[in-house]
């Protein structure tokens, strides 16, 4: 499988919500930089090995899934669509953020998700849907199992992701499926860890280019492609 790229929401690397998630999953995707300390009472080792695919990932709220790149199209003119796109839309309010298990995930959740972060993010999957190169029969076969329902099997066809459109849960993942003994701890050390910056109002403000050079390797974050249209935020 050649390189992959997907269009993510991160906030910015300079953020608390940043730098406190980098910190717990173990790696920077924006600076490669890796963390050896423990968090909120968990050693480094448990927490990776509740975390390996997340962590390979990076934190991040999946906007458009990663994707090989379709045949005539290139990164740069990835890039240069994104800018575009950028300049003509309206920032979204996310809203508080607070911690929740999806089966067995731990993930951070907005408290409400409206009605336009879910249009938002759809507009962006049907708008950049004609860079990803379509799958393969066995790469549908493969994504097509696991209990979706025929109304996801259409979206994977349409868009070559299931959890698209009405189907979007807007969500930052922190974990990898937690055995039932880990997850009791491991959500008392977030709940602690992430304190500081849950219940307060998260911006949609940009989209990241993530970028997989190779499969297996971590994602990186390689850009940010502001939505310059502000929107007021109630206090």
């Amino acid at each position: 499988m050649p390189e992959r790229f997907a269009i993510y929401f991160a906030p910015a690397i300079a953020s608390p919500l940043w730098t406190k998630a980098a910190a717990w999953l173990g790696r920077d995707p924006a600076t490669g930089t890796v963390f050896d300390a423990d968090v909120a009472g968990l050693s480094r080792d448990r927490l990776a090995a509740t975390a390996t695919s997340a962590r390979r990932y990076g934190f991040h709220a999946t906007i458009k899934a990663p994707m090989a790149l379709a045949p005539g199209t290139s990164q740069g003119e990835l890039e240069r669509a994104l800018t575009a796109f950028g300049l003509r839309r309206r920032q979204v309010s996310i809203g508080p953020l607070k911690l929740t298990l999806l089966e067995g995930f731990l993930a951070l959740v907005p408290e409400r998700q409206s009605e336009a972060l879910t249009r938002f993010a759809g507009e962006c999957v049907a708008q950049f849907d004609r860079f990803r190169r379509p799958m393969s029969a066995n790469e549908r076969e493969k994504r097509a199992h696991g209990g979706l329902s025929a109304h996801q099997i259409g979206l994977l066809d349409r868009y070559g992701y299931p959890y698209v459109m009405d189907q979007f849960l807007f969500h930052m993942t922190l974990s990898d499926r937690l055995d039932a003994a880990d997850r009791e701890p491991v959500m008392d050390a977030a709940q602690a860890w992430f304190a500081p910056v849950l219940g307060r109002e998260v911006l949609l403000d940009r989209l990241a280019l993530f970028h997989e050079a190779e499969p297996g390797a971590p994602f990186m974050r390689l850009a940010d492609f502001p939505l310059s249209v502000e929107v007021k935020v109630d206090a």
